[in-house]
């Protein structure tokens, strides 16, 4: 969510510029949503990709078994996304109000 909120605040005048050509609210509320789903993604990926990689490598040094389910693996990607669009929704909703005119003057 701070991601998404810096997001926002950092590209304040583009989205001014975007409404001012043209763009409707639903265009930058679906930007920025994409953006969150987008990042929530990777960071499950990288998530899961380091949780695997240093299980087996813990696994390996100790001489432990190692018992990796496909369903935790889902869970553990479906849960990040959920958490990515949800947090990621109010700063879309926040960026997608804006108006034009205050847009543009934010500096």
């Amino acid at each position: 969510m701070n991601i998404m909120l810096v997001s926002v605040t950092e590209r304040t005048r583009e989205i001014g510029i975007r409404m001012a050509v043209g763009a409707r609210r639903r265009d930058i509320l679906g930007q920025f949503l994409t953006e969150a789903v987008a990042l929530s993604l990777l960071g499950g990926l990288a998530g899961i990709a380091l949780g695997l990689a240093s299980s087996l490598l813990l696994a390996g040094w100790a001489d432990w078994p190692v018992d990796i389910r496909p369903n935790a693996v889902i869970l553990a990607v479906a849960s990040a996304s959920l958490v990515g669009v949800c947090f990621g929704y109010f700063p879309a909703r926040k960026a997608a109000g804006l108006s034009p005119i205050e847009a543009l003057r934010h500096e």
